[in-house]
């Protein structure tokens, strides 16, 4: 294997440890002397985040390094890295012990240790990724001959590409739906690689001096990550699928002309390709600095190396033991026991799954069940679950996104429970009569909000049905979410500001200079090893993705322009504002974090306060202004993928477009075979339950917002005026810990405050709660906080793909189990799966109750 291809080195020479020696050779190089400097190898190792191979890799080209140099490149990377919560502390503070002490160089002979770890620092950041996460997947060799956009690359990407969209957009409107995700394709693309390598024969053309051939030799990981790019771009299916099936079946709006191809092939492409132009553009913000991490990329790099990395070096691990196996064996390890282990939380018993024990002592009992309930109080349990998918619901798995991003969203969730709870249990807004945490919107019976009696037979606002009817009422928790939601879009551009406007300055710089000729576009930015190998490489020119944002703005306007839908194509416009201001503050909180601030509740809270009274238009708000922003973000992810494995750019802007288009024109056949062809198509008796539950509840949004309107619910002398309270909060909270942290600035721990993450966790109440975070704590600390600190080497082996084989192993499993028992409607009839839904388990516990006929609220007509 070609040393580009090696993510460790197999030890060469006498003074590297052997296969059976990893212990000894470390016991006998503490300390070590180089160049004069008695160094402590392993404090070395413990405080920067290194692992033995990184720091003999940095060894080789710190002596080459004077103190000026470094000197210049620690200034910038301070400038950088100092609000960033991912850069390791301890190397920060030798950073700033370096820079702030002039005899450091006035008389450099006093401090030659601390001079020759701050090389070996400016080695590693250079020459690789100052992040242990980064180094521990990511190869820092390439080589620019390797197959990538070959043949059988293209057959296998497009051909996932149409399968996830057929098998997705089929089973999304099923209750229970199915999605099968990347990581599938990606596990099946490589025996089907390896397959085509051994039986397809070296036959090819010359196109333009290059040889395209269907078996270029061995089926590369540059090949398998396109394939897998391709199939990460088409998994999801067009956002523009709700509106399609409000609009046309006659329970909703009942439009025809939503079942025309036109109309649909328009403002799906419309809006899936608007998002490319942005994340384009955004490039020199999300993709290029070192300090954009994107975890989520790091388990898709780690799957792959573990197929395509043969070098395999022992590590020393817990308990005194040295671990030999492979990435690839542990991998297929850890997956066939997460694949056998999922049947039983998921069929066979699931009380493992929601293990709400507590509850189980007095399942009728009111209190007990609304503190500790899995199912619908607040989850307040020590463990309340065994599933490993529980931890997996809002796809931030605690081994891939840092410690502290997973204990913030539990502090912000914790804290926020204080609030359901004083709110509920006071009868505040009448949420004694409703249950605690529920995401439905209610009536004044306390029964589901039912929209049709407040709107006309053009689904336009019927004020005098409405004075008839009720107003919208809802629960605890989602006030909650409402008063955190509207606090974290201000919050998220006031954090930017504060911490990262060193950052944002400089991409803008860059892509300034990027529209000019002869100009350097990474002005005052050291480029880490990946910018350096990427530029072997043409770029994709700025010119290109706004030719692609041109292009869906004019497919989007004349989608809504050319039909009936009550709506202006200014909204297309609106959806790009939000993301001009958004895009950069999301996309980098994401990369840092893993969590991804979505922009709906701010699109439906401006939509429906600009277009009150007309739903219709509404989901038009509702869609550019949160899809435009979440693709862009989406997409940027993507290009960090393959700026990290080093994939040209030029085929991954073609990856994504061609994925993306074959996915979306198999979606909308897939749309017109379902409207057309499905008897009792999303209604509540529908033999196959094709039920619709994600269209009710989209058309349920729509027509509050956009109908009923924020004006009445949360404007002035509205029901839940107190709720934009969180509007100011949003600027408070992050100002609050800023100061606090300027107070306290060698505070590790207050250096791992992050104001958007705390925030972030309060929003997950209704229908979610402490059972589905409290669990990811203790597991992220073990793998962060002990694991990575004392065995570096073997966290970096195996931790993310740990977290691969647990993800795969689910999805596996949850489609067999899918087609092969819930399809046929099977289940056990136990105790292990019935006590989950005893007492208020299975039926929410409300505290107030009312008698037949009594309503709540205001008097009837009252409210308009």
């Amino acid at each position: 294997m070609a040393d580009h291809e090696k993510v460790e080195r197999v030890p060469s020479d006498p003074s590297e440890p052997s296969v059976g020696g990893v212990q000894e050779a470390r016991d006998e190089k503490n300390p070590y002397e180089i160049n004069n400097v008695l160094l402590d190898e392993e404090a070395v190792e413990r405080d920067f985040n290194m692992t033995e191979s990184d720091l003999r890799e940095a060894k080789e080209v710190a002596g080459r390094m004077s103190t000026e140099e470094v000197r210049a490149l620690m200034v910038n990377v301070l400038k950088i890295h100092d609000n960033d919560p991912n850069f390791p502390h301890v190397t920060l503070q030798k950073i700033k012990e370096f820079l702030g002490n002039e005899a450091v160089f006035e008389t450099p002979e006093k401090y030659e240790e601390l001079i020759y770890e701050m090389k070996l620092e400016a080695a590693l950041i250079t020459n690789n990724s100052p992040y242990a996460e980064v180094r521990a997947v990511v190869d820092n060799h390439d080589n620019t001959a390797t197959p990538c956009s070959t043949i059988r690359a293209w057959v296998l990407g497009l051909a996932f590409s149409a399968l996830l969209g057929f098998i997705n957009q089929l089973f999304s409107i099923r209750q229970p739906a199915i999605t099968i995700l990347s990581n599938v394709a990606q596990m099946l693309a490589y025996p089907l690689g390896k397959g085509l390598e051994k039986t397809l024969p070296d036959w090819g053309f010359t196109l333009f001096g290059v040889r395209h051939s269907l078996n270029p030799g061995p089926f590369s990981k540059k090949e398998h990550m396109l394939i897998t790019i391709m199939a990460n771009v088409a998994f999801q299916i067009p956002y523009t699928h709700y509106v399609i099936w409000t609009q046309y079946l006659p329970q909703y709006f009942n439009q025809s002309y939503a079942g025309s191809y036109a109309y649909q092939i328009l403002i799906s492409l419309g809006t899936n390709f608007i998002g490319y132009g942005m994340a384009g553009l955004a490039r020199r913000f999300l993709v290029y600095p070192a300090s954009c991490v994107w975890p989520a990329s790091l388990v898709t790099i780690a799957l792959n190396q573990a197929f395509h990395t043969e070098a395999n070096v022992p590590v020393d691990g817990p308990f005194k033991r040295v671990y030999r196996s492979s990435r690839y064996k542990f991998f297929l390890l850890a997956f066939g026991a997460m694949f056998v282990y999922f049947w039983f939380p998921n069929w066979i018993f699931t009380a493992l799954s929601a293990f709400s024990w507590l509850s189980w002592i007095a399942p009728d009992n009111l209190n007990l069940s609304i503190i500790t309930g899995f199912n619908n109080g607040l989850g307040l349990n020590p463990w309340p679950t065994f599933d490993w998918n529980i931890l997996l619901f809002d796809q931030l798995d605690p081994l891939m996104v840092p410690f502290f991003s997973t204990f913030n969203r539990f502090l912000g969730m914790f804290a926020s429970m204080f609030v359901v709870i004083a709110i509920w249990y006071t009868n505040t807004y009448n949420t004694g009569y409703l249950p605690i945490n529920s995401n439905r919107v209610f009536d004044n019976m306390g029964k589901l909000y039912n929209v049709s009696r407040t709107i006309d037979e053009r689904g336009i606002f019927d004020p005098v049905k409405y004075a008839d009817y009720s107003p919208p009422f809802l629960a605890a928790g989602n006030l909650t979410i409402y008063i955190f939601f509207f606090s974290i879009y201000p919050a998220t551009l006031m954090y930017i500001y504060l911490y990262h406007k060193a950052e944002v300055v400089m991409g803008c710089k860059n892509l300034i200079n990027s529209f000019r000729k002869n100009k350097d576009t990474e002005i005052g930015q050291y480029k880490d090893v990946h910018n350096r190998l990427m530029a072997a490489y043409p770029e994709v020119p700025e010119w290109w993705f706004l030719i692609v944002l041109v292009i869906a703005i004019a497919l989007a306007i004349a989608g809504i322009a050319g039909w009936e839908t009550f709506t202006t194509p200014g909204v297309v416009f609106y959806g790009l504002i939000l993301c001009v201001i958004f895009v950069v503050p999301v996309g980098m909180v994401k990369s840092m974090t893993g969590i991804e601030v979505t922009l709906n509740v701010l699109a439906e809270f401006i939509g429906g306060s600009w277009v009150e009274g007309n739903a219709l238009a509404m989901n038009f708000f509702k869609t550019f202004g949160y899809v435009t922003c979440a693709h862009a973000v989406w997409f940027s992810n993507d290009l960090k993928l393959a700026h990290y494995v080093h994939i040209p750019p030029r085929h991954t802007f073609f990856a994504q477009m061609i994925a993306t288009l074959v996915s979306t024109i198999v979606c909308i056949g897939v749309i017109n075979f379902q409207m057309n062809s499905i008897d009792g198509v999303c209604t509540p008796d529908q033999p196959q339950h094709y039920t619709c539950p994600g269209i009710n509840t989209f058309f349920t949004a729509a027509v509050l917002w956009g109908t009923v309107g924020p004006k009445k619910v949360f404007g002035k002398g509205g029901q839940y005026t107190a709720m934009l309270v969180g509007w100011p909060l949003g600027i408070v909270i992050p100002l609050g810990f800023w100061l606090l942290q300027r107070r306290f600035p060698k505070s590790r721990w207050m250096r791992q405050i992050h104001p958007i993450a705390m925030i972030y966790g309060c929003i997950y109440w209704a229908p979610y709660n402490l059972s589905y975070v409290w669990p990811a704590v203790p597991i992220a600390w073990l793998s962060w906080m002990y694991v990575k600190p004392r065995y570096l080497a073997f966290w970096s082996k195996y931790n993310f793909v740990l977290s691969a084989a647990f993800s795969s192993g689910i999805a596996i499993a949850a489609i067999i189990m899918f087609f092969a028992l819930q399809w046929n409607n099977l289940s056990l009839e136990w105790w292990g799966n019935d006590v989950t839904v005893k007492g208020c388990e299975g039926t929410a516990c409300k505290l107030h109750k009312l008698a037949p006929g009594e309503t709540f609220g205001p008097p009837k007509g009252s409210w308009h």
